[in-house]
């Protein structure tokens, strides 16, 4: 994988051959690799923060290489992976800082890079985290796309935040239960009831602990709920003052193959 390192020096050409107005651009892009390190390229306009999830379910175009403004973003992102939390240290890092404005996500496959799977437009707006998700291609069919704008305020003291973000067509309709690890669903409310896919959930503000979240097929009967399940996120650790997303995804095999779900930290 190309190395911030590496992209920091080709920025510097880049500056020279483009402009001062196209660097500005790059520099953003690749100016911290995390959210915490400090580096000579620090961006020096207003900026948003910006992550991307691979959750494209045709196998024959995964991984893919996301592009942002003409540079890397990462490279080999497999399905139900993020960057630039996937990227190799000391670049980790939850979100990547981006100069305000209309942006373009090209994203290509990785085994053959002259393929192009989408071109996500996108704003980013001063101090806004956002998340693209690449959704779809089940079949063969196109990859499409799904932007949460992130809220990552401090949770209440000595709480937690977590959310769910429904992105599996082939489950439709959802009741998400939130609950203890050996909560009986027959007794259970529904923590957010009739979730529709493409939804991303408000957030919930809990007690840390350890958590089991949920997804069974909306209005299910509750003696029918646990035969019914889709997705099951057990031993889910939520710290204080942290906060998580969930992401119910169809399976890599397409629509209607089993629900897959994954946690992302968000601060």
């Amino acid at each position: 994988m190309t190395s911030f390192t590496t992209i920091r020096s080709r920025l510097v050409a880049h500056r020279l051959r483009a402009g001062l107005a196209a660097a500005l651009v790059s520099l953003a892009v690749q100016a911290c690799g995390t959210t915490e390190a400090a580096g000579p390229l620090q961006p020096t306009q207003p900026v948003g923060r910006v992550r991307f999830v691979n959750l494209i379910v045709d196998n024959a175009r995964n991984p893919v290489n996301p592009i942002l403004e003409g540079l890397p973003f990462g490279a080999g992102v497999a399905y139900g992976a993020s960057v630039p939390a996937s990227l190799a240290a000391p670049n980790t890092g939850i979100y990547a800082p981006i100069y305000v404005g209309n942006r373009t996500l090209l994203l290509r496959r990785t085994a053959d890079t002259t393929v192009t799977l989408a071109n996500i437009a996108f704003a980013v707006t001063a101090d806004q985290d956002r998340t693209i998700y690449a959704t779809g291609g089940a079949g063969g069919g196109a990859v499409t796309n799904f932007i949460t704008t992130d809220d990552n305020q401090a949770p209440a003291a000595g709480q937690v935040r977590v959310r769910v973000v429904h992105l599996s067509p082939g489950a439709g309709s959802v009741d998400i239960f939130v609950t203890g690890t050996t909560t009986d669903l027959a007794t259970a409310t529904p923590t957010l009831p009739a979730v529709a896919p493409t939804t991303a959930s408000a957030y919930l503000s809990v007690a840390p602990g350890t958590y089991r979240v949920r997804v069974v097929p909306a209005g299910t009967a509750p003696a029918a709920r646990a035969a019914a399940v889709a997705l099951d996120v057990n031993n889910l650790v939520l710290p204080a003052n942290g906060a998580r997303t969930i992401i119910a995804a169809d399976g890599t095999v397409g629509v209607g193959a089993a629900v897959r779900g994954f946690v992302l930290t968000d601060r």
